[in-house]
């Protein structure tokens, strides 16, 4: 008997291990408020996240695969027999489905595809072929579309009673078409209510705006920022509507991006980690960026040792050391924050290089001096030393100039060379801003000794 005071993914467990009937585990799913599901999913291990999967009807499955990423969505389905695997994912609406079979080595998706309708895997394989930040990837291929002679009368109907059949159709625009495909015009499903029942929708549909399959989630973010609309159709280079694009669905994939290029900048492996996920996995993922960071700041830090007489003369200088290269890598990772967003959003390519570069030169000079001279001031103020001041504010302001260009130039060279950006910017960055930073506050400080 499970009680009040059991948590709410203890009683999930609880239902499993006693093996309850899908309909009673559906039901004590249904009882709870959805950031209350969402964190009992992510309580379970994967093992028991899976189980649940295959406890629960194919479109509860369909429904709660939706609260996960879709890399883990897939792993989960992906160990799954191939037919109960297929039922789940053919409860999916067409862009989930495409993203999470999307994820999986395509011997396991094929295997899975296998057991769908011969119409809905060549669309489901269709989908997959696009980039998945493009308009092709991000569309689904839900919509209602209507031939040009259709009377209002005869789509209201229509829609009214196929209820079935548009599940996923949330976005309310009716697509009126020529020879089943070619876009001609749309309708709001409002603007229809007040219309002649009699009048053939040809004859009142708008031009529909579109976009192109090819068109990049930067492109969509700035179309749907200029356009109040709620959805747009994705036309291939005939004419012919592929799909829409929902604006929501621009916008999951524009914060999608920014978290996964998140946890790639903090050394996340492959952008993705859940702490249901094994202990293993995890610590996989993370040692391979960190043992690798580990040999950098070696590198940076026998700077250092190089300079280890000129250190213990002037002891004062191991001070500043790290706030000089503390404060230069802040000023780099603002420069790389601009570059990561401006590539995101098309403005910039790789060979802007040395535009950005001047861009971030101009900026770096201003705030170098400014930053090197309040911390030129605070050394003079510690140690009564105006040569002291000059030496870390000096080099406080060289660094920021070179930890901006570097911030502003290295996503660019790195996409240039087909290295994500977001994985190897910010190790690169702090190595050569920590190594620059030592070398210039000892160096300078090794040419003024005698006088300090």
């Amino acid at each position: 008997m499970i009680t009040e005071t059991v948590a709410t993914w203890d009683q999930i467990r609880i239902l499993l291990t006693d093996n309850a009937a899908p309909d009673v585990v559906e039901a004590f799913i249904d009882t709870l408020e959805p950031n209350e599901l969402v964190r009992a999913v992510f309580r379970l291990t994967s093992d028991e996240q899976r189980q649940l999967l295959g406890a629960v009807s194919p479109d509860k499955a369909a429904e709660l695969t939706a609260y996960l990423p879709d890399a883990h969505a897939a792993d989960l389905i992906d160990d799954m027999p191939a037919n109960e695997a297929a039922a789940i994912i053919e409860e999916m609406a067409s862009d989930q489905r495409a993203d999470v079979l999307g994820e999986m080595d395509t011997p396991e998706s094929e295997a899975i595809l296998e057991h769908l309708e011969d119409e809905d895997a060549d669309e489901a394989r269709q989908l997959i072929s696009y980039p998945a930040n493009t308009a092709g990837g991000l569309m689904m291929t839900e919509f209602a579309a209507y031939p040009m002679n259709a009377t209002v009368r005869e789509v209201v109907e229509d829609l009214t009673g196929r209820e079935g059949d548009y599940t996923f159709l949330t976005v309310h625009y009716v697509y009126v078409v020529v020879k089943k495909r070619k876009l001609r015009g749309v309708l709001r499903l409002r603007d229809m209510v007040f219309a002649n029942p009699d009048a053939r929708i040809g004859e009142i549909a708008q031009p529909a705006t579109t976009v192109e399959t090819g068109a990049t989630l930067g492109e969509l973010s700035e179309f749907f920022d200029a356009n109040d609309l709620a959805a747009v159709p994705v036309v291939n280079e005939r004419g012919n509507i592929c799909g829409i694009v929902r604006r929501r669905a621009v916008l999951e994939a524009l914060a999608d991006k920014a978290e996964s290029d998140s946890l790639k900048s903090a050394g996340i492996v492959g952008g993705e980690e859940l702490r249901s996920m094994p202990v293993m996995l995890r610590a996989r993922r993370r040692l391979s960026w960190l043992s690798a960071n580990i040999v950098l700041n070696v590198i940076a830090a026998s700077v250092i040792a190089l300079y280890q007489d000129t250190l213990s003369a002037v002891i004062a200088l191991a001070v500043f050391l790290p706030i000089v290269s503390d404060m230069s890598g802040c000023s780099g990772n603002q420069a790389v924050a601009v570059s990561m967003r401006e590539l995101t959003l098309g403005a910039i390519v790789p060979r802007d290089l040395w535009r950005v570069w001047w861009k971030e030169v101009s900026v770096g000079l201003i705030n170098g001096l400014v930053l090197g001279g309040l911390l030129a001031g605070a050394a003079w103020a510690w140690k009564g030393s105006p040569l002291l001041g000059l030496v870390v504010g000096a080099a406080l302001a060289i660094n920021t100039v070179v930890a901006v260009s570097l911030g502003g130039t290295i996503p660019l060279a790195l996409k240039r060379f087909g290295v994500d950006p977001a994985v190897a910017s910010g190790p690169l960055l702090t190595t050569v801003t920590d190594m620059c930073g030592f070398f210039l506050v000892l160096s300078l400080a090794s040419l003024a000794l005698p006088l300090l």
